[in-house]
């Protein structure tokens, strides 16, 4: 598959095309349980923004590789980092913001706070706990195995999902919900979450096979089907739901979706094509987006 420019160098992460315009990438550290790390997050960052860039992807897919999807931070680093910092504090040698920043703007594994271009599918294939909950949160699609579950854990070792999700996962579940989570730290099946409107759709079967079993199966399909759509349709509906979602209020996200999209869409190939296509009552071929 032709890129213009090359995919980014992973140690933690690997990345597939299973399918046309289809990236899959898959957390890379099993036996951590798919634990993040400082230099994965940056990783994962890089690999969103690559993805974004290159006109022949269309949609991402995020799972893990063996029994876990993401169970959140490295918190070995974590306590590392901890004990160094209360150091320096201790020999007056107070580190500044970007020395203390473990996560880029992006968030945890580059998703959680990510507002980007291109939609990305979440595929939990088993254990989602805390930052792996977190990317989920942000995520526009979710599939998750029968045996999957989520949590946010942080509560039961002292620290707080700090990394976007606490403002949004009220917008999905509503307020009582999403405390029940966040206070208690308890786990929630994958049947509650589809019930919640927290995942969008829950594959029976055992989801511990890791990056070629059912989960990943469904989610590479569902990410065929917005795949096979039109590219610049799909960026431009992809923003108008996101602008809502993130509090703008229904008249003020339409007008920026009219204002920032119409005539950039209007202007595009793939516009010509689908209304073409239609009259001419043929299958679309579309062109990699420019928007």
């Amino acid at each position: 598959m032709p890129f213009q420019t090359p995919p980014p160098t992973l140690q933690y992460a690997k990345l597939t095309f299973p399918t046309p315009h289809v990236l899959l990438v898959t957390l890379s550290r099993p036996k951590q349980l798919n634990c993040i790390n400082t230099a994965g997050h940056h990783e994962l960052h890089a690999v969103w923004e690559w993805m974004d860039a290159e006109p022949d992807l269309r949609v991402g897919v995020l799972t893990g590789e063996g029994r876990a999807f993401c169970a959140g931070a490295d918190l070995k680093e974590w306590n590392d980092t901890a004990n160094s910092n209360s150091q320096a504090q201790s020999q007056s040698q107070p580190q500044s913001p970007s020395q203390q920043r473990t996560t880029p703007s992006t968030g945890f594994g580059g998703l959680s706070r990510r507002s980007g271009k291109k939609p990305l599918i979440c595929a939990v294939n088993g254990l989602c706990l805390g930052g792996g909950c977190e990317m989920v949160v942000n995520a526009d699609v979710v599939i998750a195995a029968q045996d999957a579950f989520f949590g946010f854990p942080e509560v039961q070792r002292g620290v707080v999902a700090w990394a976007g999700a606490l403002p949004r996962v009220v917008r999905t579940i509503g307020r009582q919900r999403a405390l029940e989570m966040v206070l208690t730290g308890r786990r929630v099946s994958a049947e509650e979450a589809e019930r919640w409107g927290f995942v969008n759709e829950v594959v029976p079967g055992n989801g511990q096979g890791g990056g070629g079993d059912a989960v990943v199966k469904r989610a590479v399909e569902v990410a065929g089907v917005i795949a096979a759509n039109s590219p610049d349709a799909v960026v431009v509906s992809r923003e108008g739901v996101k602008l809502g979602w993130e509090g703008v209020g229904a008249e003020d996200a339409s007008r920026l979706l009219l204002d920032g999209w119409a005539k950039r869409l209007n202007d595009g190939e793939n516009i010509k094509e689908g209304l073409r296509a239609f009259v001419e009552k043929r299958a679309p071929r579309w062109v990699d987006s420019k928007l």
